[in-house]
């Protein structure tokens, strides 16, 4: 558990950095925003066991 939280940490550690210091439209700025969502939630529920595949 304290190793999902470590990594979450640091995945918005990393958004973060992404969303502050690389020029990029508002556009692909969002939908990066929005995938980069996704994929954590889908990692975090895969590794919680909650997901079969």
């Amino acid at each position: 558990m304290l190793s999902i939280l470590i990594a979450l940490v640091v995945i918005g550690f990393l958004m973060w950095l992404v969303n502050t210091y690389v020029p990029m439209d508002g556009r692909f700025k969002q939908l990066f925003n929005v995938l980069a969502i996704v994929v954590v939630v889908v990692w975090v529920i895969r590794s919680l066991g909650l997901l079969p595949f």
